[in-house]
């Protein structure tokens, strides 16, 4: 639950500063008639989001076996791959995302409601669609109960609730650090995620080395126990791990967070007491 939770809460607070910066613009430039497209743009976006997770669902139900291994293992490199490109888009774009929306909203707003609605329903959808992916993925990989889809609901209705009140300026957060660490969560939730797809693909006969086994904790740490589902559902720590899951899960990790904790870019200099677009811009959406 925890790791979906994470999930959730980092997607969905990316989804809702998206809308709350739409929607303040609008506000902002005296075009609160036009709103309604917004939200037909959003609602449309997450149906998509929605049942494309569905999809997923029941294509990979009515698989064979050794088609579903694949098929989840597949998807799972996917979901990590996307999931990676999201985590590096969001700290190199998220000081420009306000200027980036408005710019497109002001485009949308001369060719008109069709306009609006279509692109509330591109910025929520590229986050839906990644988010869907990612947490069937995860879901896969920590277990087919409900736990998983209720930690990632739970993450997403509090995303919503810190969205409306950063809209509402009724709360501060410093959103780079905050999308900093939630992001270096996120790269060993994905770590995890990548080795549990290694593992579908040697379960399916297409990757070697199922009975190699780099260790096997099973003893000390049997998979049915509290501590064993707790480091399964946050870390999809696996007590019999093969070499190649093993290989996988660092050669992701290691290189992976040092580019992440990497130091930008100089900028230009900014002047005393003026604060950076780092730590301030990005939780103001109006």
């Amino acid at each position: 639950m925890l790791a979906n939770y994470l999930i959730g809460l980092r997607e969905g607070l990316e989804a809702t500063l998206v809308v709350s910066i739409l929607v303040a613009y609008l506000v902002k430039t005296g075009h609160r008639d036009r709103l309604a497209s917004i939200w037909v743009g959003v609602a449309a976006a997450i149906v998509l989001s929605i049942g494309f997770g569905a999809l997923l669902t029941f294509t990979s139900s009515n698989l064979s076996f050794e088609a579903q291994e694949r098929f989840g293992g597949l998807m799972s490199i996917v979901a990590v791959s996307f999931v990676t490109w999201m985590i590096f888009w969001m700290r190199r774009t998220a000081r420009f995302l306000k200027s980036e929306l408005q710019g497109k909203l002001d485009t949308a707003l001369m060719m008109g409601t069709l306009a609006l609605a279509v692109t509330a329903f591109i910025a929520v959808a590229r986050e839906g669609l990644e988010t869907s992916l990612f947490l069937w993925a995860a879901a896969q990989s920590t277990g087919t109960g409900a736990t998983p889809i209720v930690g990632a609901t739970l993450g997403i209705l509090t995303a919503v609730v810190l969205g409306y009140l950063l809209y509402r300026r009724a709360v501060s957060i410093n959103l780079a650090r905050f999308f900093t660490w939630t992001g270096a969560g996120l790269i060993i939730v994905a770590g995890g995620v990548l080795a549990y797809g290694v593992h579908d693909l040697q379960e399916a006969g297409d990757l070697p080395g199922l009975n190699n086994l780099a260790f096997d904790v099973s003893a000390a740490i049997p998979p049915d126990s509290w501590y064993g589902v707790l480091l399964k559902g946050i870390f999809n720590f696996s007590p019999a791990t093969t070499w190649l899951e093993a290989a996988a899960w660092l050669l992701y990790v290691v290189p992976v967070m040092v580019l992440f904790f990497r130091p930008s870019r100089a900028q230009a200099p900014t002047s005393p007491g003026h604060a950076t677009a780092d730590t301030a811009a990005p939780a103001r959406v109006s």
